[in-house]
């Protein structure tokens, strides 16, 4: 999962749009996969980097939004909402089977939403950090997105979306989850 993580750049908002671009990339792969069987493997890796980036800009970007703009309670309410209902539908999705059409239609739902709010994120948080945050500022959340993200759990959580949750039963399901991953890529 390491080389699924984009290395650089240091600041935070360039980082997370990074990130928005190589999700948007993976999602292509795992919809134009040459073979039904071969969807398996980047839809996994698909659902860690959605873990793992949801988690770090709940732990992160989202309380430092709210503490800039008067509106931010607003904002971020509003991706709050979509990050529940995406991980309610990326946990059912991982139930599918990934030859079937339903995988198919479902994951292409779960990628609209994404990217949908991928958009908000760009057009209505980000702006606030890039105006509100001096370079350094943005360089430290940019490193504290990155540490979220190393302890982040791998799996949806639906209803842990908030920065407190994540912090209090995160490192919990980040443990079960690194867990069962090693144990299904053993097992096969």
């Amino acid at each position: 999962m390491a080389d699924m993580i984009v290395q650089s750049p240091e600041e935070v908002v360039a980082y997370l749009k990074a990130q928005h671009n190589l999700i948007e990339d993976m999602f292509d792969d795992v919809l134009h996969a040459s073979d039904p069987q071969a969807r398996e493997k980047p839809f996994v890796e698909l659902r860690q980097l959605l873990a793992v980036h949801e988690t770090a800009e709940e732990m992160v970007v989202h309380p430092r939004v709210r503490r800039e703009a008067d509106a931010g309670d607003g904002i971020v309410d509003a991706r709050l909402k979509e990050e529940h209902e995406a991980k309610e539908l990326l946990s059912e999705i991982e139930k599918l089977d990934v030859t079937s059409q339903e995988f198919i239609d479902q994951v292409t739902k779960l990628r609209d939403a994404v990217l949908d709010h991928a958009r908000h994120e760009e057009s209505e948080e980000f702006p606030i950090l890039q105006r509100e945050l001096d370079s350094d500022d943005l360089k430290r959340m940019g490193s504290a997105v990155r540490a979220a993200e190393a302890i982040a759990p791998t799996r949806p959580h639906p209803g842990v979306e908030s920065a407190k949750l994540n912090f209090a039963v995160g490192p919990f399901a980040s443990m079960l989850d690194r867990a069962r991953d090693l144990i299904k890529q053993a097992i096969g």
